[in-house]
């Protein structure tokens, strides 16, 4: 099974299972893994909640700070929502080479399904800033 995510034009099927993802830039690797969460949900209030575990690695020659994230959300309606902010779940690791972070968190949509993609703003030890991509996963529950 391949983990990367699915071109930009690949439609959704509301029926499969969440979608993982995998993305390489500059030597840092991103995965993630997405899962509805039913005993957070309430469809019958149009409230599907899905977590994702996102581990980021440095598979490059030299440290760097995770600075800020930045996501784009989109729901089943095309409702596109973006977020930023500093760090993720309060932190702005710095790793070197061969280490590796991981984090989990969640995302409230109205819709049963809807994807999510972003990138992380870098910084090495030198002063020189870069994105990461998160490439699009996607999150599925079942129908309300």
């Amino acid at each position: 099974m391949s983990l990367a995510p699915a071109p930009s034009s690949a439609p959704v099927s509301p029926s499969a299972p969440c979608k993982p993802s995998l993305a390489e830039t500059r030597g840092w690797e991103v995965s993630v893994q997405p899962a509805f969460v039913p005993e957070r949900s309430d469809p019958m209030a149009r409230t599907w909640v899905f977590s994702y575990k996102i581990k980021i690695t440095n598979k490059s020659e030299a440290p760097a700070r995770l600075i800020s994230r930045h996501w784009v959300i989109v729901s089943a309606h095309g409702q596109s929502d973006e977020v930023r902010g500093d760090g993720v779940v309060g932190s702005q690791p710095r790793l070197e080479p061969g280490e590796s972070f991981t984090y989990q968190s969640f995302c409230p949509l109205p819709t049963s399904w809807g994807t999510m993609e972003g990138t992380y703003s870098m910084r090495t030890d030198d002063g020189e800033h870069f994105d990461v991509a998160v490439g699009r996963f996607y999150l599925v529950g079942p129908r309300g």
